[in-house]
């Protein structure tokens, strides 16, 4: 063959994808990742750039977007073979030594694959009103990439889990006023972030929901929410609404692999392996029982994923090795 085989693709360029492409370097395999977006980063680079991240060891709390950079750095430090801007479509055991991967552009091949896909394709759960598309982009937001477009304004945030509070406590120094709202009483986030909102001037309503918007050209002026279940209804001044009510994922071409799934999570064992030899996955494209969807657990799968993945390629190599002595 004229095509370079690679020891492992990694499908999915996000923190996991990042982190696993560079601790594949130290264990001396070659690497290309594949990803389907234009830039590495996935939905941190993509929705969150702005947002601090809490669950990464060594950091206190550290931005998205700072955060994806220093990953991409540390990747680049092996020189793997990036291909952004292609999908992979199928997958093909050649032989007992190699993958075919067909993406949207072009073949790769590879002796083994990780798959580090995040969520999949997603999109936001939208606010089912007849008049917020006009709002959309412009006073209507799913995501955040700039916190500063909130400066001075008066801002809704609707949503009760971890990225509707932790948009809420970043706001708070910068917008004029920050109004959270969530439909039941009891909000989803952890529990320290619970505490930092309960001891801000965040102004909490709940069990609340959108009921109308007002405004003209695009520019919200004025909100009415309604209690939910309840006959209270309040008409407030909003320049501003983020939307966090989560996203509607899809693993796409993924489910036709041949791969064991359950709830668009392919399912893995201990060493990070597939029902599909020489195929592991890692990060929250992964599920197994007790599983934590947080990034820093995703930093611990990779590494089991690629030290597996290397016995798989040599048997002969070792599953344990400390990164001392990996670049002693």
């Amino acid at each position: 063959m004229k095509e370079k085989v690679y020891d492992i693709i990694i499908v999915g360029a996000g923190p996991v994808g990042l982190f696993t492409a560079f601790y594949a370097g130290m264990r001396e395999a070659t690497v290309k990742v594949i990803d389907s977006m234009p830039e590495v980063g996935g939905q941190l680079a993509a929705l969150y750039p702005d947002k601090f991240i809490y669950d990464v060891a060594g950091f206190p709390k550290v931005k998205a977007k700072d955060l994806i950079d220093q990953l991409h750095q540390q990747a680049l430090t092996f020189s793997p073979s990036f291909c952004l801007n292609e999908s992979v479509l199928e997958v093909e055991r050649l032989n007992n030594e190699m993958f075919h991967i067909q993406t949207t552009s072009s073949s790769h091949y590879s002796r083994s694959i990780i798959i580090t896909a995040g969520a999949g394709a997603f999109q936001p759960r939208k606010l089912k009103l007849d008049n917020a598309s006009q709002f959309e982009g412009i006073s209507l937001h799913y995501s955040v990439k700039n916190l500063k477009q909130f400066q001075d304004q008066r801002v809704l945030l609707c949503g009760g889990g971890d990225s509707a509070v932790d948009w809420a406590l970043a706001l708070e120094p910068i917008a004029k006023e920050v109004i959270l709202i969530h439909r039941r009483d009891k909000f989803r986030a952890h529990e320290h972030s619970l505490t930092l909102l309960k001891e801000s001037t965040v102004k909490i309503r709940t069990p609340f929901e959108i009921e109308q918007l007002f405004g003209k050209g695009g520019k919200m002026e004025q909100v009415s929410i309604k209690e939910v279940k309840g006959d209270q209804h309040d008409l407030l001044d909003i320049d501003a609404i983020i939307v966090n009510f989560g996203f509607i994922t899809d693993i796409g071409p993924i489910k036709s692999w041949g791969l064991e799934t359950e709830k668009s999570s392919i399912q893995v064992n201990r060493k990070m392996e597939t029902n599909i030899p020489g195929v592991y996955a890692a990060g929250d494209i992964c599920g197994y029982d007790g599983k934590p969807k947080l990034i820093a657990t995703g930093f611990g799968e990779a590494t089991v994923a690629v030290n597996h993945a290397k016995k798989f390629i040599n048997p002969k190599a070792k599953i344990n090795v400390h990164s001392t002595h990996l670049f002693a």
